[in-house]
């Protein structure tokens, strides 16, 4: 990921250009070119990722008291293949797809959210835990059924598990305690971590975030993030 001007996007119904990478649908499956480089170390990394949605979403949930952010699930269930060039890597598995949308930056509106997505055969369930300025507290759990569509209901038990290196909190949502399998991104203001808990009684691969929005907009945190994301004009 890097972070670009105004200048070096452009996009249309179909393809969405960032400086050299581009994302773009053909047909059902998003294509994800990348052509960037890594940070602190710099390094070429390119290659695509495909996104086969198997269930498609249009609904759109508020998450915050003044209706400024949205969270759309647009495809719940996907089949994802990673075809790297540089690196030589290539896996295939599966996959989700969504998308945040604001008027304004996320540390204005929250302190912290939890997100989830439990896997389970063909169950998936999606729990969303958002924490307002105000301090009111939006809670969205869904099931998805095979066609995509959502059905509300009530969120699994809350669990908490060993913070990061960072000392970001992780509180997740399963049928019983889950099991920390590995922490995939560690940072001063985020956390991604693979788990495995239960949803049903049933085993399910968990995927989930803890984004600490008071952590974000601290100066040093911000002073930090050029080190992680390059920053380029072009």
């Amino acid at each position: 990921m890097t972070e670009r001007t105004g200048a070096a996007v452009s996009r249309n119904r179909e393809v969405f250009t960032i400086g050299p990478s581009v994302v773009e649908w053909r047909g059902d499956t998003l294509r994800i070119a990348f052509h960037e480089r890594t940070a602190p170390i710099p390094q070429r990394i390119t290659g695509e990722i495909l996104v086969e949605p198997q269930a498609f979403s249009q609904e759109r949930f508020i998450l915050d008291d003044q209706a400024r952010h949205v969270w759309a699930p647009i495809a719940p269930r996907a089949r994802v293949t990673v075809r790297g060039v540089n690196p030589a890597i290539t896996w295939s598995g599966e996959g989700y797809l969504d998308s945040n949308v604001g008027e304004e930056p996320l540390e204005k509106a929250f302190h912290e959210w939890r997100w989830s997505r439990a896997h389970a055969a063909q169950n998936t369930v999606l729990f969303y835990d958002a924490t307002c300025r105000s301090g009111a507290t939006h809670q969205t759990a869904l099931r998805v059924l095979p066609s995509g569509d959502m059905q509300p209901i009530d969120p699994a038990p809350s669990h908490v598990l060993p913070k990061g290196f960072w000392g970001v909190g992780r509180t997740a949502r399963s049928d019983g305690a889950p099991r920390l399998l590995k922490t995939l991104e560690d940072a001063p203001f985020y956390l991604r971590t693979a788990l495995h808990g239960a949803i049903g009684a049933k085993p399910a691969a968990i995927m989930h975030e803890s984004l600490s929005l008071d952590r974000l907009r601290s100066p040093i945190v911000k002073a930090m993030l050029p080190f992680r994301m390059p920053r380029r004009f072009w």
